[in-house]
């Protein structure tokens, strides 16, 4: 069961740092991704790359904090928000939920659910 100051660190480092790095310091070896029903990606060496391969995509990658954040035993519950701009200059944004299963300290299991039907929809400027 991770601590909440665990959990915030996690969160921490997601908002103001490197995605990649994050799996690496808080997902076990063996730890799963899932994207809503889609088959779920096994392996933090396979998590990484995946994670990597995206972001190489992307200009810029925007976390915003969480403003909702659940702990209750092994289960943690993320709402998120990503702002992603891609090559050309165009960014879109994504909210969703963050089903996580930790053991001990660490993510076993993750599971992303979003809309996928208004994910991404382009953020005009401000």
């Amino acid at each position: 069961m991770p601590s909440r100051k665990r959990v915030e660190q996690f969160i921490h480092a997601v908002v103001h740092g490197d995605h990649a790095q994050a799996i690496k310091d808080f997902y076990h070896a063996d730890a799963t991704m899932q994207e809503n029903c889609e088959p779920p990606r096994r392996g933090r060496d396979n998590l990484i790359a995946h994670e990597r391969q995206a972001m190489g995509r992307l200009q810029e990658m925007k976390t915003h904090p969480p403003e909702t954040v659940l702990v209750d035993g092994d289960d943690v519950i993320i709402m998120w928000t990503f702002d992603a701009t891609d090559k050309q200059g165009v960014t879109r944004r994504l909210n969703e939920i963050s089903h996580q299963v930790w053991s001990a300290d660490g993510i076993m299991k993750e599971r992303f659910v979003y809309d996928s039907a208004t994910a991404w929809q382009i953020v005009e400027p401000a």
